[in-house]
């Protein structure tokens, strides 16, 4: 079984652990009403796509 010999110290962790972070997701304005949306999605205060109405509200 694996064991490690030496404990390993909280700055070799913190520097294994540099990629470990929440990321923003890439929000857009859309073009219908200038609302913040989800890029490549259907705008949920208006429902255009692409300049397109997709769902009626």
């Amino acid at each position: 079984m694996a064991v490690p010999k030496r404990r390993v110290s909280t700055t070799r962790k913190n520097k294994r652990r540099t990629h470990f972070k929440l990321r923003v997701p890439g929000m857009v304005q859309c073009d219908n009403c200038g609302e913040y949306k989800l890029s490549h999605r259907v705008c949920p205060s208006c429902g255009s796509y692409k300049g397109k109405t997709v769902i009626e509200k």
